[in-house]
């Protein structure tokens, strides 16, 4: 499938409530059905960060969050992408899924804690890099702070098609935000999406929201608006990004590196 719709569903968090949240998110779904391929909703959706309140974290193959949405992504057959808090043995990780219309999921661990938000005194950072096909397309899933370190997210091979960021991503640090996701996508050659929350949490802390996509060229295509509960919409083609890296093939002459 050459051609891939995407959903960005910009909204507030309802802290420490994950059925409030959940309820929404639902809603939203209903509303999407036969419109998209993709929805995508911000990190820790079902919680927000404040991450007080390590007892809502959930078993993430068999809790009450991956239950409904493996539940959702069936019956409206949408593929369902964020984070969540999530409880595995004993340690505690902010986790993305990727969740196919027939029950398929993929996870990843955030790898860069944001010691400013104390998260890397409660949580646990993930090592891999999770790649994963659908539809056609290599997807590679990234949490919020680690945007700010393009080694991590580096393309190599390349061997990804599309980044998603999810995120909780403050108003004060908006500039880096635009300039960051716009920078992931040149250097990569990929689409790179932006999910990101609005509101004020309980750290006092605002959120703009500013969900946005960006080209393999590193063009904003389109951006939800600030401030504003919004499902952006948007239809992203694979053959754009093949006709880049072919006719302009900078990723052939990448530094070679390993991550220790």
């Amino acid at each position: 499938m050459e051609k891939l719709r995407i959903s960005l569903l910009q909204q507030s968090i309802v802290e420490d409530n994950p059925e409030a949240n959940l309820n929404k998110l639902e809603k939203k779904l209903i509303t999407l059905k036969g419109q998209t391929d993709v929805a995508i909703v911000p990190e820790l959706f079902t919680t927000g960060f404040a991450l007080k309140n390590l007892n809502l974290a959930e078993d993430s193959f068999h809790g009450n969050t991956i239950n409904k949405l493996k539940q959702w992504a069936f019956d409206y057959g949408i593929a369902l992408s964020g984070s969540f808090l999530v409880k595995d043995k004993n340690a505690y990780f902010n986790r993305a899924f990727f969740v196919t219309p027939n029950s398929e999921t993929f996870f990843y661990d955030k790898r860069h804690l944001f010691r400013m938000g104390r998260e890397s005194e409660v949580l646990t950072a993930g090592n891999d890099p999770e790649l994963f096909s659908y539809k056609g397309w290599d997807i590679r899933l990234l949490i919020c702070y680690d945007l700010r370190f393009p080694v991590w997210s580096r393309n190599i091979t390349p061997y990804y098609d599309l980044l998603i960021y999810v995120a909780n991503w403050p108003t004060v640090r908006q500039k880096v935000w635009e300039t960051l996701l716009s920078a992931r996508a040149i250097e990569n050659q990929s689409y790179v999406i932006g999910v990101n929350r609005i509101g004020q949490d309980s750290n006092q802390l605002d959120h703009h929201g500013f969900s946005c996509v960006y080209s393999p060229k590193g063009d904003l295509l389109c951006a939800a608006p600030i401030n504003k509960e919004a499902i952006l919409q948007v239809e992203i083609d694979l053959n754009e990004v093949t006709r880049l890296r072919n006719k302009f093939p900078v990723w052939k002459d990448a530094d070679k590196f390993e991550l220790l």
